[in-house]
């Protein structure tokens, strides 16, 4: 199934819209990674129903709850592709980032991209949530508990 990189004016059946600042994420980049990013945008706009997005750490992510899920930032070569829960999904085309959990894939040019693949990772990213979020609450209260010991 090819990709539809089409840039589109209203949400689809299911499609919440993103915030502003995400949907305008690609307008900036060059053609090839522009077109990934609408790509992305829209699957994971389809995909994930209940997930709220922002722009976090200069890069368009979308969290379930107070925890980010999925991910993506161009850079000069490729297209970042982040599941925080990545590594969990078993699959190795997808590479260890990090010392938590998380897992990306990089695309340069839509072809690329596995739709089948993509849609699989982001259901996962949606119910396989790793509690980010409370995680660093508690290394956060663990730290500040010891400098004031």
């Amino acid at each position: 199934m090819k990709p539809d990189t089409s840039k589109k004016a209203l949400p689809e059946r299911g499609e919440s819209s993103p915030p502003a600042s995400v949907a305008r994420y690609a307008e900036a980049l060059p053609t090839a990674h522009a077109a990934i990013c609408r790509v992305l945008q829209q699957e994971i706009q389809r995909s994930l129903l209940k997930a709220t997005s922002k722009l976090w750490h200069a890069m368009p992510v979308w969290f379930v709850g107070e925890n980010p899920v999925v991910g993506y930032k161009a850079t000069a070569k490729h297209v970042n592709v982040l599941f925080w829960n990545g590594q969990s999904f078993g699959d190795s085309t997808l590479r260890p980032v990090g010392k938590f959990k998380a897992a990306q894939i990089q695309f340069s040019e839509v072809g690329e991209m596995n739709l089948k693949s993509l849609r699989g990772w982001l259901r996962k990213c949606g119910t396989e949530i790793w509690d980010y979020h409370c995680h660093f609450k508690a290394h956060r209260a663990s730290r500040s508990k010891q400098k004031t010991s």
